[in-house]
């Protein structure tokens, strides 16, 4: 089991960025797919984005297009999600997670969950 740790959520007005990190454990981080994921008040888990094994595939669920950007650097076993632009829509728990295979968006198909940062925009 991978164990993952977020960190970067806080507060932040409308139109500001804030960028999320997510250190995993373990020596097979490379090898799998991740995302990451939020909830907001009230309302379900939704996939915000998710990249490949190698970075060379990205996901982005239409309201992050343009605005958030997904990166890992393996070496350090982690990944980041860059969010510019925020809206108070985007307010949420963030959550990281770590596929079981090289890239995928089905939140099902997701095995290891980090414990969530908030983020919360103010309009």
């Amino acid at each position: 089991q991978v164990e993952l740790v977020e960190s970067g959520g806080g507060l932040v007005q409308a139109g500001g960025s804030l960028r999320l990190s997510c250190v995993a454990s373990g020596r097979t981080f490379s090898a799998y797919g991740m995302g990451w994921f939020r909830q907001a008040p009230g309302k379900g888990r939704e996939i915000v984005t998710a990249i490949s094994w190698r970075g060379d595939s990205a996901y982005y669920a239409d309201s992050m297009k343009g605005r958030f950007t997904i990166s890992r650097d393996n070496a350090k076993n982690t990944v980041y999600l860059q969010m510019n632009n925020l809206r108070a829509e985007d307010t949420a728990i963030y959550y990281c997670a770590k596929a079981r295979s090289i890239y995928t968006i089905a939140q099902g198909a997701y095995d290891s969950w980090g414990q969530g940062t908030q983020v919360t925009v103010s309009s």
